[in-house]
């Protein structure tokens, strides 16, 4: 049964429902995957997201802040929400569709502005995060399984508009990349964005501080699709839907899409 799975960082479903509307029109994915819903679970518009057929969720959320959520035309079955690193957010939740293929939903903390744990509580934060999602799926290899989101980390050196000048920004430091690639290790995860497009700059947020974004493009790739190794040579046709950021009242990152045929 193919479908096709779009992750978006949506920085309040709230206040773009009219753009998640939109791209729902526009693009019609099987399953949509939100971060930063910034709304408890009762109060994020399923109405008008039912009405064009996505009458399935899962999620976690939490007013003003965080927020996890997984739209789907298919039925899905919640099978987890974890909280690592005790950090009380709302930050992930995992479903099962009917075909079997477990989908991770995940929203990474930032993890502030300084790459230092001893005077950034937050970026300690994120390191923490990402050792307890490496330390699961090292005890619980995940197989037929996606995931997906805003991990808040750039990776590769092409995944930034420069390597260099952002060895010390929080998103693309040495500790941070590796940290990450310990987590993919871990699930024996495939990059399937990547592994559809491998060559060449590829992002997925601009910051909102440019007032050019477009024409200075100085964006990063922190938002990601992945997959076990039993169902990622079944994926194909990754993309990122770079206008999108152009939207009216847009979120600062563009949605993510890949098919799976599974």
């Amino acid at each position: 049964m193919p479908f096709t799975l779009a992750t978006w960082n949506i920085n309040s479903v709230r206040l773009r429902e009219g753009l998640v509307l939109q791209l729902l029109k526009a693009e019609a994915p099987d399953v949509l995957c939100l971060q930063e819903c910034k709304s408890p679970v009762d109060k994020i518009p399923m109405a008008g997201f039912a009405a064009l057929g996505y009458s399935h969720m899962v999620a976690r959320g939490q007013k003003g802040y965080n927020g996890v959520a997984i739209l789907s035309k298919l039925p899905i079955q919640e099978v987890a929400a974890n909280d690592y690193a005790s950090l009380g957010h709302a930050r992930h939740v995992a479903g099962q569709l009917e075909n079997g293929v477990t989908i991770h939903n995940f929203y990474v903390p930032a993890g502030g502005d300084k790459p230092d744990r001893a005077v950034n509580e937050k970026f300690g934060q994120k390191l923490d995060y990402l050792a307890e999602m490496r330390d699961d799926f090292a005890a619980n290899k995940p197989q037929k399984a996606i995931l997906v989101g805003d991990l808040n980390i750039a990776p590769r050196e092409d995944d930034v508009w420069d390597h260099k000048k952002l060895l010390k920004v929080v998103s693309h430091t040495p500790v941070e990349v590796d940290a990450l690639e310990e987590v993919r290790q871990a699930g024996d995860w495939v990059d399937v964005t990547r592994a559809h497009l491998p060559e060449g700059r590829l992002y997925s947020w601009w910051s909102y501080r440019s007032p050019d974004w477009d024409g200075a493009d100085k964006g990063r790739r922190l938002d990601h699709v992945w997959a076990t190794p039993d169902i990622a040579p079944q994926s194909h046709s990754s993309r990122i839907l770079r206008e999108v950021r152009g939207w009216e009242q847009p979120s600062d990152h563009a949605p993510v899409f890949a098919t799976f045929d599974v």
